[in-house]
């Protein structure tokens, strides 16, 4: 009886682990690192906010920098598309603001940010920023200036060291959290 629990227990867990690959994901950052990414959460709360709200993007003003805005473009259960950047015009982007036009917003970040200002990072599974994806999933990238790194845990390909990727993957992550935690501050306006 006991072995036929512990066996239904580990079916369970293994089903679990399949139907929700972002969860193991989160599983083998917190063995490889001890802790779950700072914007695991983060990225959590604000796709539950998008989802309930029906938006699939979002745009806030950074008020910690003047000029600057961050936008999302969320592909529901798939990847956030994330961008910040300074904007020559902003002006115009806080009246679109007003407006709730968030996909004219982040458009126009990607596309008329002033030059060497722009981040650009692509959250695979919306799941926060991982240092090294499971198995063969696609990695979380990040793009500031001519810089582009794929975190996909190979920093000799990135041309750094162990502790440069993970200094830089740290960083990166942090900053990905507050982006979020603007965006989902306006989405629950």
């Amino acid at each position: 009886m006991v072995t036929s629990v512990r066996m239904c227990v580990a079916g369970v867990a293994i089903a679990c682990a399949a139907a929700f690959p972002a969860s193991s994901s989160l599983r083998a950052a917190e063995a490889a690192g001890g802790q779950a990414p700072k914007s695991a959460a983060a990225a959590k709360e604000l796709t539950q906010v998008l989802e309930s709200a029906k938006l699939d993007a979002i745009a806030a003003a950074d008020p910690s920098e003047p000029g600057a805005f961050v936008a999302a473009l969320y592909i529901a259960g798939s990847q956030l598309l994330v961008v910040a950047a300074k904007y020559s015009a902003p002006t115009l982007l806080t009246a679109k603001l007003k407006t709730k036009e968030y996909r004219d917003i982040y458009v126009d970040l990607s596309s008329a940010a002033i030059a060497g200002t722009k981040v650009f990072l692509i959250d695979m599974n919306c799941d926060g920023l991982m240092s090294k994806p499971d198995g063969d999933a696609v990695p979380d990238s990040w793009e500031a200036d001519k810089v582009s790194v794929s975190f996909d845990g190979d920093w000799k390909k990135a041309k750094l060291s162990e502790a440069d990727y993970m200094k830089t993957y740290s960083t990166v992550d942090e900053r990905y959290a507050r982006i979020l935690a603007l965006l989902t501050t306006q989405a629950k306006q």
